[in-house]
């Protein structure tokens, strides 16, 4: 089911966010001070081109560890992001989800787009897995909460 999503999304104007990320990242990379945007901008690109059947998840989430982007200084990296090109993708992803949702067969396409709209405002920390490593990772925080709260912690 996720192939023939990902077919049609394509189709359907995914293609053309796809680029709009892949062009922020060459603009990223051009300014040397934005190479790690400009990584990330690649990564959520490939996302964005082929989005059916992953999900982007924290990586605090996904590991059970704060790290550099997860932190404070993924928090001010996210700031100046949202400045420079995360407002920007954000709209063409809002607006790319108003035009699908005008079809009921385009409503999935624009709930996808408005999921990458999100994405777009605060990519740093984020990872890109399938919908199952991440609904594990979830059900393994969910565990280990609940053991925490067990145990008096």
């Amino acid at each position: 089911m996720s192939a023939i999503g990902n077919v049609l999304w394509l189709l359907l104007g995914g293609f053309f966010m796809g680029l709009g990320w892949w062009l922020a990242g060459l603009v990223a990379f051009v300014t040397i001070v934005g190479i790690p945007w400009g990584k990330a901008c690649f990564v959520i690109g490939q996302f964005a081109f082929l989005p059916f059947g992953k999900e982007a998840i924290s990586r605090q989430a996904l590991t059970g560890q704060e790290d550099i982007g997860t932190g404070g200084l993924g928090l001010l990296g996210n700031i100046v992001w949202f400045i420079f090109a995360g407002l920007w993708l954000a709209l063409g992803h809002v607006g790319s989800a108003l035009v699908c949702f005008i079809t009921i067969i385009g409503i999935p396409f624009g709930i996808q787009h408005l999921k990458l709209a999100g994405l777009a405002l605060a990519p740093i920390g984020q990872t890109i897995v399938t919908k199952e490593v991440a609904q594990a990772a979830r059900q393994q925080s969910a565990e280990a909460v609940v053991a925490g709260l067990r145990s008096g912690r």
